[in-house]
């Protein structure tokens, strides 16, 4: 007897249920529910398809990955890659960005095309190429074939900054928040750059922030064409746009499952887009705050040679030892 997709749909489906129950458990500020696996804290809603996505997902050596981890700039990362990576293949006046929102041109390998499917067409999910995708996983946590395939990925990492201040400050502390401990997860990037710098393009949301030209050309862009896509995918031009300011982003490709529903969840648009104000997280956290997020940057990031800037009312420039 023949197997059928849906036969094997239903049986990971099983092994899924009964495995999650191995995991410890715990919830983010936000009230989500995490799951302890692989030394990160997954969201609940999206563990399935981030194993899904470890076990099936295959890296070509031409495809571009973006990772980051949550409200670390991810969509003015997305927008900057798509209109630098397929700047040719579009009139500027019809850059896909000024009517659609980056989430849905650059989509999440595990929130989008593993949330509904095991084995997803990856091969036509794009008019673009090459491909272009993002993920939050950690390094050590990403699908093997990325890793050993000659795929680039582009890493961006920005401070700290805590919604609810007193119980999510000590959850981001003990390491308790998506896809955390934040220290872990930009470490372990920054680690793989050590050792692959052709492969992985470190950059920090402060840096990117002050002068984006410069990193801009660091993918080979010309001067003119720098300048067109700093103006296009400025945060006020982008929060500004019809399509980032109304609707719903819905992530997880919404196609049937084997039972016969379609899986998807929505964030409003205008969620991804806040202040982009460096340093505004000083006008929320306490002195006290301050000092024990300065002695918890020290200790995780010493004798790395990665440096964050803390820029306070009360601290001074900090940066971690090196």
């Amino acid at each position: 007897m023949v197997s059928t997709s849906h036969d094997v749909e239903e049986s990971w489906d099983d092994e899924f249920q009964q495995l999650v129950q191995t995991f410890p458990k715990d919830k983010s500020f936000t009230g989500m529910n995490l799951y302890s696996f692989h030394g990160f804290w997954c969201p609940s809603i999206v563990l399935k398809a981030v194993i899904s996505c470890q076990k099936h997902f295959q890296a070509f050596d031409s495809d571009i990955i973006i990772a980051t981890l949550p409200k670390c700039g991810s969509t003015w990362l997305k927008a900057l890659a798509f209109s630098t990576l397929y700047r040719n293949q579009f009139a500027r006046e019809k850059n896909p960005l000024l009517t659609y929102s980056p989430h849905s041109l650059v989509r999440f390998i595990d929130y989008d095309f593993y949330f509904n499917d095991t084995c997803p067409d990856l091969e036509n999910c794009t008019l673009y190429q090459p491909k272009l995708f993002s993920i939050h996983l950690p390094y050590a946590s990403l699908p093997t074939s990325t890793k050993y395939s000659n795929c680039k990925i582009v890493y961006l990492c920005e401070g700290f900054e805590p919604v609810s201040l007193d119980e999510a400050f000590e959850m981001f502390c003990q390491g308790i928040n998506e896809f955390g401990p934040f220290f872990d997860h930009v470490s372990g990037y920054w680690r793989a750059r050590q050792e692959k710098p052709s492969k992985i393009l470190f950059l920090q949301y402060d840096d990117l922030k002050e002068d984006i030209n410069s990193h801009l050309k660091k993918v080979g862009n010309k001067q003119g064409v720098v300048e067109e896509i700093a103006k296009i995918c400025s945060f006020e031009n982008m929060k500004d746009l019809e399509v980032n300011k109304k609707g719903m982003q819905t992530f997880g490709y919404p196609q049937e499952t084997f039972l016969g529903k379609i899986k998807t969840y929505e964030i409003p648009r205008e969620a991804f887009f806040r202040k982009a104000k460096v340093g505004d997280w000083s006008n929320y956290l306490t002195p006290s705050m301050v000092v024990r997020l300065e002695k918890l940057i020290q200790e995780k990031l010493e004798n790395s040679g990665l440096t964050f800037k803390l820029f306070s009312k009360t601290s001074k420039d900090i940066t971690s030892t090196k």
